[in-house]
């Protein structure tokens, strides 16, 4: 495939691209971003090597791509219309379209047209199959598997990462393990989930516990990737229905350090008020605890890394590592032996 990332692609503001590149990279051929052309990807988000950066779809066609990626989404997810003629081009050279946007390229006629003249797909990884449109039921309280769920001090933060990295983990370890994909980038890398900013309020809880369900039987622990934040005035909503779809055993913090505040100016500095709410939120159900927190080091410097750590461990009591270095074992002890207790 070749992604889409027009003059968006970067560490911070590329996530679906960016993961591609991490975890499917061979089969990614590369990225579109004009702003950036001839550079390769690593240079601009420090890691994938030399898959090429250049300026338009028709200078990957004699690769012979089969997929167009829309890699990055833009604020509330809705299609650009300076990305239609890119996506009518791809299609009409034959290219199936893999889209996260809250548009649904399935359901326009422009491109669903030009999709049936030229044989291709257009895949919508938003799109919320109807048996996920449910009110919980409240089936945590059979469940058998340990859920761990991440949770942020902001949007954006890196908890699909840590969930994904805290299960191969576990997997490593010989373990049981699930991952339950919430928004579009996890489904993308592992082949099912549910887009759950893409569910109807009343049934965002319903969905997610439907995900675990499906899974939790053949499984000891069940990582769910999280979503929004719950201290995010934008997106806090399906944070909590998350939670209460959920009902983690425990939970995993995400935090950012040198982002200083939020979209609405909320600083961002106190970990351990933002644990208690998490942990207060649920706790009229059962006891759950943030156990750790999984360091977001994109952009910083080792020595800030350091002090980081050192700042969080003294200010939360927790266990703290990046998930992208062997200091996920940090984090996968600090769970196990969570539940041991």
């Amino acid at each position: 495939m070749v992604i889409l990332a027009e003059g968006r692609f970067g560490p911070l503001t590329s996530k679906t691209a960016n993961q591609a590149i991490r975890y499917i990279p061979e089969q990614i051929i590369g990225v579109i971003d004009s702003t950036q052309a001839g550079k390769n990807v690593q240079t601009v988000i420090g890691f994938g090597g030399n898959i090429p950066i250049l300026a338009s779809l028709k200078e990957f066609l004699n690769k012979n791509p089969d997929t167009l990626l829309i890699g990055i989404a833009p604020t509330g997810g809705r299609l650009p219309e300076a990305w239609r003629p890119i996506i009518i081009d791809a299609i009409n050279n034959k290219l199936n379209i893999i889209s996260g946007l809250h548009t649904y390229l399935s359901e326009d006629k422009e491109f669903v047209n030009h999709a049936r003249v030229s044989g291709v797909s257009l895949i919508d990884l938003r799109k919320v199959p109807q048996e996920y449109e449910v009110v919980s039921k409240g089936l945590w309280k059979k469940r058998r598997a340990k859920t761990i769920l991440t949770v942020g001090s902001d949007c954006n933060v890196g908890k699909m990462t840590a969930s994904y990295e805290l299960h191969r983990e576990f997997l490593l370890r010989g373990l049981k393990s699930a991952f339950v994909a919430t928004g579009q980038t996890g489904i993308l890398i592992s082949g099912k989930g549910v887009c759950v900013d893409s569910v109807v309020g009343d049934y965002i809880a319903g969905s997610v516990e439907r995900a675990i369900e499906e899974i939790a039987q053949d499984a000891d622990y069940v990582h769910v990737e999280g979503q929004g934040s719950l201290t995010h005035q934008g997106y806090s909503s399906v944070t909590l229905g998350m939670i209460h779809g959920v009902m983690p055993d425990a939970m995993i913090m995400v935090h950012h350090p040198i982002r200083v505040v939020d979209d609405y100016g909320l600083k961002l500095d106190n970990l351990s008020e933002f644990i208690k709410l998490h942990e207060m939120i649920i706790s009229p159900f059962k006891k759950s605890r943030v156990v750790g927190i999984a360091l977001n080091t994109v952009n910083m410097k080792e020595d800030e890394i350091t002090k980081a750590k050192i700042s969080i461990k003294k200010s939360t009591n927790l266990p703290v590592g990046n998930v992208l270095s062997p200091e996920v074992q940090i984090l996968a002890d600090a769970l196990l032996n969570y539940f041991k207790k």
